[in-house]
């Protein structure tokens, strides 16, 4: 094989593991969603990176940790009635989740580490791809940082660290499909069209809407918010609940800790969300300039937002059922990945 056949080799193998990178980054999301709605996140009261591979072994281990849970606050609080095998359901449900967690840092580390000794990473893409090595550990410290939160006098962990780690995984998912994109591009895959900077705008706007819009739903999740209310569009029988925008002062702290509040903005950040990929999938029709892919990338992300906005207005009505409310964050995760590809096809040169 010669010189530009083995670079282009080289970039495939790249490439398809950044797109594995990216799917499991937003498995883990749905997982981690899924642990979190299944009330088994505060299970493990403690972080053994080696040890805690594997579970308990033998009846003695199992009471063991089964009293340590019982120690901790949701314990005490919440579950002091619990046996060692309704303890055993919802461990396995975290253990599971970390030992996934655990695998997907295998599949990142170790071909990056073959990657930047072989030296075939292009040189203005090392320090991303760093990056993303960097990252994913810091995610793993998040995890347990959030987790630690809800181990100390609370039943729950912080809705804020649970946000920060929810966007933390939605950077690093934006950031190995950007540079998998890239790739293409490096290779004459792409068209090598730059849009118009109204359309380069349109898109940026909208995902640092749908993004805004996340922060929100984690916020919502967090407090369990959700629960809040369970009719649609109305809010305790009017458009502006009360206990709502005031209850607590300053008004940022309302905006971000009223459970009401938050339910209330997430909402209507939804309709915002939905109002402006209308309008850029509609202008991105007309702009002159903007490539094929783009256009097809807006017309998909509208097409979400409005199942998006279905499924979150079912999660409402039926009382957030676990799988819809879970169906409801998989196409969150969709959705602004969508929006990622949708702005680096309007950036590509």
């Amino acid at each position: 094989m010669d010189e530009t056949g083995r670079i282009a080799s080289d970039r495939r193998r790249m490439r398809r593991w950044l797109y594995l990178c990216s799917g499991l980054i937003a498995l883990m999301v749905v997982v981690g969603g899924y642990t979190r709605l299944s009330r088994a996140g505060l299970s493990i009261v403690e972080w053994d990176v080696v040890m805690g591979v594997l579970p308990p072994r033998g009846e003695a281990a199992w009471q063991e940790a089964h009293d340590l849970y019982l120690a901790s606050p949701e314990g005490l609080k919440v579950n002091a009635d619990m046996s060692v095998a309704e303890y055993q359901r919802i461990f396995y449900i975290e253990w599971f989740h970390r030992l996934l967690a655990r695998l997907v840092g295998l599949v990142v580390a170790l071909p990056l580490l073959a990657f930047l000794l072989r030296g075939t990473i292009p040189r203005g893409r090392r320090a991303a791809f760093v990056c993303i090595g960097l990252l994913f550990a810091f995610q793993g410290f998040l995890g347990w940082f959030m987790v630690a939160s809800g181990l100390v006098d609370r039943p729950s962990v912080s809705h804020y660290r649970l946000t920060l780690h929810l966007l933390a995984a939605l950077g690093l998912l934006a950031l190995c499909l950007w540079q998998a994109l890239g790739l293409r591009d490096d290779a004459g895959s792409g068209t090598g069209v730059t849009a118009p900077a109204q359309a380069r705008r349109l898109g940026l706007a909208l995902l640092s809407l749908i993004l805004l819009q996340i922060t929100w739903g984690g916020f919502v999740a967090g407090l369990k918010a959700g629960q809040v209310s369970n009719t649609w569009p109305l809010m305790f029988g009017t458009w502006i609940p009360i206990g709502s925008m005031g209850r607590v002062v300053p008004l940022w702290r309302d905006l971000v800790d009223n459970v009401v509040t938050v339910h209330f903005t997430h909402r209507w950040l939804a309709l915002l969300v939905l109002a402006l990929a209308g309008w850029t999938w509609w202008r991105l029709r007309s702009v002159a300039g903007v490539p094929p892919d783009a256009r097809r990338a807006a017309g998909l992300l509208l097409a979400l937002v409005l199942l998006q906005v279905a499924l979150g207005v079912t999660t409402v009505l039926l009382g957030v059922p676990l799988w819809v409310a879970l169906a409801h964050q998989a196409t969150a995760v969709l959705l602004f990945a969508t929006a990622v590809v949708l702005n680096q096809r309007l950036r590509q040169t």
